[in-house]
C-alpha cells in the first residue's frame, strides 16, 4: 500500500547527501512558508523504534531556513547562526510527520523562525533558530 501524501505536497526540491537516507521527502511550498514532510520509516527512529531528536532538528533547522529564505532576494544565503528545539511528544513509524513555520522575522544580518514540528497533527517539538544573511556581492 502506497502512503498518502497530503494535498500541496511534492518531493522535496532541495536535495543533499544528509537528508538522501530519509527518502522520500515531502515539501510544501506556500507564499511564505516552506513546509516538510515525511511518513515515519525505520530509517527516521532510533533504537526504541521513534522518530530521532536530530532528525527532527534537521529537519526543523531546513523549514526554518526555507521559510526565511522566501522573504530574501534570490541567490541570498542563510547559515543558521543558533537553533534551539524542544521536545514536546513522540512520533513512532506510520505516522506523518510535518514541519510548519508559523514564525519568520527577516532582517538585514539575521532572520528569525519558529516552527512546530507534528506527528498526524500532534506538535511534538518547537523549534527557534536565527539566521546570518549573506548576500550575494553584485
Amino acid at each position: 500500500m502506497i502512503d498518502a501524501v497530503p494535498e500541496g505536497f511534492a518531493p522535496h526540491f532541495r536535495k543533499s547527501p544528509l537528508t538522501d537516507p530519509w527518502e522520500p521527502l515531502y515539501s510544501r511550498v506556500l507564499k511564505n512558508e516552506v513546509q516538510l514532510g515525511l511518513h515515519v520509516r525505520p530509517a527516521h527512529t532510533n533504537s526504541r523504534g521513534l522518530v530521532h531528536g536530530g532528525l527532527i532538528s534537521a529537519l526543523a533547522d531546513n523549514a526554518m531556513g526555507l521559510s526565511c529564505g522566501t522573504y530574501m532576494p534570490e541567490r541570498t544565503r542563510l547559515l543558521t547562526a543558533s537553533l534551539s528545539v524542544d521536545f514536546l511528544g513522540l512520533a513512532q513509524i506510520g505516522q506523518w510527520l510535518s514541519v510548519e513555520t508559523d514564525f519568520v522575522k527577516p532582517g538585514r544580518t539575521l532572520s528569525f523562525a519558529q516552527c512546530f514540528v507534528k506527528a498526524d497533527g500532534k506538535p511534538i517539538a518547537r523549534a527557534n533558530a536565527s539566521f546570518a544573511v549573506s548576500r550575494p556581492s553584485e
